[in-house]
């Protein structure tokens, strides 16, 4: 990635700088359970990471009730921050961020489908929130993921142009909210043993 192309660099959160697909899919998994509604399974919980809580459970419960949505919402918070498991930074992702990007003059900045209260808290146990240029979260936003609404605040914010902005992401709700900011994306797919382990599956990147 040339320092001449791109000035801001906006990540995803869950996935891509922090290893929390598990946790959040399993957090969806026992709200659902709680409400005595349908369990998804790993890949379709899974596949909502990313989006706003909303259009999340939405997804991931259709049968329940939109009134109900506050109560699966409830539960879901429970069991991903009341429980408090801890959930740690991917291998090298600190380095990254100081030493190859914010130290080359990088800006540097997060647009995640979580709330401001769970990124606040996870940027604060990751020691992460002094390398951040901006962030935006799906709470204080118009319209979350895929809608490019939080790259198109960022970089009003940072006085940058979106055609100088690169989003790195893991799903396909980071790749439709770049294209429609009308910048740039990176697809980072972690692998092991070959396997990709982005929340999205492998069929949709085609």
């Amino acid at each position: 990635m040339a320092r001449e192309q791109f000035d801001l660099i906006v990540f995803n959160w869950d996935g891509m700088l922090m290893d929390s697909t598990a946790h959040i899919t399993r957090s969806i998994q026992l709200a659902c359970r709680d409400l005595g509604l349908p369990v998804p399974a790993d890949e379709a919980a899974s596949y909502v990471i990313g989006l706003g809580l909303r259009d999340a459970l939405q997804i991931a419960a259709p049968t329940l009730d939109p009134s109900d949505y506050p109560r699966l919402a409830e539960r879901y918070r429970f069991h991903y921050l009341v429980k408090n498991q801890t959930t740690e930074l991917f291998v090298g992702v600190r380095e990254m961020l100081q030493q190859d990007l914010r130290d080359q003059g990088y800006l540097l900045a997060v647009a995640t489908g979580k709330g401001r209260v769970g990124l606040n808290c996870a940027l604060d146990q990751s020691r992460l929130t002094n390398l951040f240029d901006g962030t935006r979260c799906a709470d204080e936003t118009t319209f979350s993921k895929p809608h490019p609404a939080m790259l198109h605040e960022l970089t009003r914010e940072l006085g940058q142009d979106n055609a100088r902005t690169v989003m790195v992401g893991d799903t396909t709700h980071d790749l439709q909210d770049q294209c429609g900011g009308g910048g740039h994306w990176r697809n980072v797919r972690r692998a092991s043993g070959g396997l990709a382990h982005g929340a999205c599956r492998r069929n949709s990147w085609r």
